[in-house]
């Protein structure tokens, strides 16, 4: 933007005589319309960078109920006070139970194709809303999904039970951020992130590339910084087709990782998970699975 006003500007100052002063005006003000259009979207992406990241929606559209499978909807609270809802789908013999974080959009409610993916490969799953998301309180922001994700272990660990070693959490989307924290706090089984980013300014860079937006980025969600942090098995699930999320960000993240670590590529677009996958696909994933959760 500060390029063309000022080619703009030499041009003009260069040919004096090839413009009228209405032509002069006219340029100037078509330079100030554009600048100020710039300057007003560029305040609109820094004041309203939590509505551009979050999209949670209230209603609760579905249950597991409705695909015939069991569940128990559970209610726990963060260690800031805030009240949260979930739901634990058990399998009948199950090979280890996965602890979901889901993307940025919608709620529990809109994962139920991945749930009932995950119950048909034998894996338990504990899935949760961040504050804001279905029928958890509150507001979303950054530090509050780290501390919603890090409630759901508690529940998982320590109310229910289950052995950390048991449990593979799982992230899609910006869900792969909060794994990924949640993971190098603890010692989970393993980590799979599913079409996730390096970082929320990366991604913005990208997508808002006429902007100086790392500077005034409110919101970090380093993935590939966590990842290298972790020491548990990693699984890196990415597809070429993701237009949302370019495959680089998941050879990123995978180059980031620890080893021991696996890159799976999958098949069909962002929100599509595994749920297209073909079945080789898909048992690359239940293997990994169950290579890294310990046996019962």
């Amino acid at each position: 933007m500060a390029r063309m006003i000022q080619a703009c500007s030499a041009f003009i100052r260069k040919n004096p005589n090839g413009w009228s002063v209405w032509g002069r005006r006219a340029i100037f003000r078509l330079i100030r319309v554009v600048a100020i259009a710039y300057v007003a979207t560029g305040l609109i992406l820094i004041l309203f960078q939590s509505c551009l990241l979050y999209w949670p929606i209230s209603k609760v559209e579905i249950t597991p109920a409705d695909l015939r499978l069991p569940f128990e909807s559970v209610h726990f609270t963060s260690v800031d006070g805030v009240k949260l809802h979930g739901w634990f789908i058990a399998a009948e013999k199950p090979i280890a139970t996965l602890l979901f974080c889901h993307g940025n959009g919608g709620n529990i409610s809109h994962r139920m194709p991945s749930i009932w993916l995950m119950n048909s490969m034998g894996i338990s799953t504990m899935i949760f809303d961040y504050r804001g998301y279905g029928l958890s309180e509150g507001k979303p922001s950054e530090q509050g999904t780290y501390l919603d994700a890090e409630a759901a272990w508690k529940h998982l660990t320590e109310e229910r039970g289950i052995a950390q070693s048991q449990i593979v959490i799982f992230g899609r989307s910006l869900g792969g951020a909060i794994a990924a924290k949640l993971a190098s706090d603890h010692h989970p089984a393993s980590l799979i992130i599913d079409s996730s980013f390096t970082s929320v300014p990366d991604r913005a860079a990208e997508l808002f590339w006429m902007f100086p937006v790392r500077p005034f980025a409110r919101f970090d969600y380093n993935t590939a910084q966590q990842l290298g942090l972790i020491d548990c098995p990693v699984l890196i699930v990415h597809s070429p087709t993701d237009k949302l999320m370019p495959l680089k960000h998941g050879t990123s993240l995978f180059t980031a990782a620890r080893e021991p670590k696996q890159f799976l590529e999958r098949q069909g677009e962002h929100n599509d998970g595994l749920c297209t996958s073909n079945s080789t696909t898909l048992e690359v994933f239940r293997r990994f699975i169950s290579a890294t959760a310990a046996s019962d």
